[in-house]
């Protein structure tokens, strides 16, 4: 049911466990990110924790363990998680019996689990006499699981185009440079968008004529750069062996094909759920035309070029009618002091299907 308004130290509870759920370092993979904070009654925190991987505790395990070793007793807590308490048995036992164990008496999460193993967490603690809630910041909680929940959805990767384009369509000069067409601000805001990805995916023909590293590189103390994403180089043509994006700073895949289908299929086997495609205008006109981006963010810079390499290639559209029309959703503009001033749009090709379930 929808939560009631209110619940002060709850909500603030609920951004504490999204917060942790979104802690650096943690692998990104098939399996949700998970944030749980124990309060008492009079609303104080008494533990917190969160998901560290596959193998490793569950949120609420995790935040149980943390209220103990703290001396604290848990009896009559109420538990605070961005997703509902599991309720099957993998590498772990099932988060709702522990949580009964332990003698939680009220549970607020944020989402609902859609998978048919781990689902129904909520009902077995209703009948076991816990109070339930659903629905606290559950935009928030959407958007910090939503490769993963994509995946369960469509079995690949959720995939966000990004380009850098001047306001004539134009990706670099008649004389193949783009360094750089957007200003500082802009190009640190990829690098925090690196960071919030699993898989960087770019062609060949990008990495024999930009030579890029495809790492993220944040200012110093701007952002901890221990994720690096796995970069992806799709296409047939050999790479030179000492191409950057082979250096030892990330693990660098090598996909000899171009089809997007075979490289999103390849990355999802292998646990990857949201792929950043930083390629060049032939790549990004192949994705777009198999129909499987799902969000673009579009660099704009105050700049003409009049000339130059465009920002897509050929999408066999040959009248208006037919024209990629993204839905606008949101508009930043990006600006550092003395620099160039950018904008982002963030633009979605399209709306998908409610996501049916998959265990995990």
């Amino acid at each position: 049911m929808p939560h009631s308004s209110g619940h002060d130290a709850e909500r603030a509870a609920m951004r504490r466990a999204l917060k942790l759920a979104a802690t650096p370092g943690v692998p990104f993979g098939p399996n949700p990110r998970v944030g749980c904070v124990l309060l008492d009654a009079a609303g104080a925190v008494l533990g917190e924790g969160h998901h560290r991987g596959a193998g490793t505790a569950h949120a609420e395990v995790d935040a149980l363990a943390s209220a103990r070793a703290a001396g604290h007793d848990v009896r009559g807590a109420t538990a605070v998680v961005t997703l509902e308490p599991c309720d099957h048995t993998g590498r772990t036992g099932p988060c709702t019996q522990a949580l009964l164990a332990a003698g939680v008496r009220r549970v607020v999460h944020a989402l609902p689990d859609p998978t048919a193993q781990a689902g129904g967490g909520a009902d077995t603690l209703r009948a076991a006499g816990v109070e339930v809630e659903q629905g606290l910041l559950a935009d928030e909680a959407a958007r910090l699981n939503r490769g993963w929940r994509h995946g369960l959805a469509h079995r690949r990767p959720l995939v966000t185009w990004k380009l850098a384009t001047t306001l004539d369509g134009r990706s670099a000069a008649a004389d193949g440079t783009s360094r750089w067409i957007t200003g500082p601000a802009a190009r640190a805001d990829v690098h925090l968008l690196r960071a919030r990805v699993d898989t960087v995916v770019a062609g060949t023909g990008t990495v024999l004529t930009d030579d890029p590293r495809l790492t993220v590189r944040p200012p110093s103390g701007a952002l901890p750069a221990d994720h690096q994403p796995l970069r992806v180089v799709a296409g047939e043509r050999d790479l030179p062996a000492d191409a950057r994006v082979l250096d030892r700073e990330a693990e660098t895949l090598h996909l000899r094909t171009r089809d997007p289908h075979e490289v999103l299929g390849t990355l999802f086997d292998r646990g990857r759920r949201h792929v950043l495609l930083e390629g060049g205008p032939t790549l990004a006109a192949a994705w777009l035309r198999a129909g499987v981006v799902d969000e673009v963010l579009a660099y704009v810079a105050p700049v003409l070029l009049g000339a130059g390499t465009p920002t897509v290639g050929d999408l066999g559209i040959t009248t208006i009618a037919d024209a990629f029309r993204p839905t606008v959703t949101d508009v930043t503009v990006l600006r550092a002091d003395g620099e160039q001033t950018d904008v982002r749009l963030t633009l979605t090709p399209s709306r998908h299907d409610p996501y049916p379930t998959e265990e995990h």
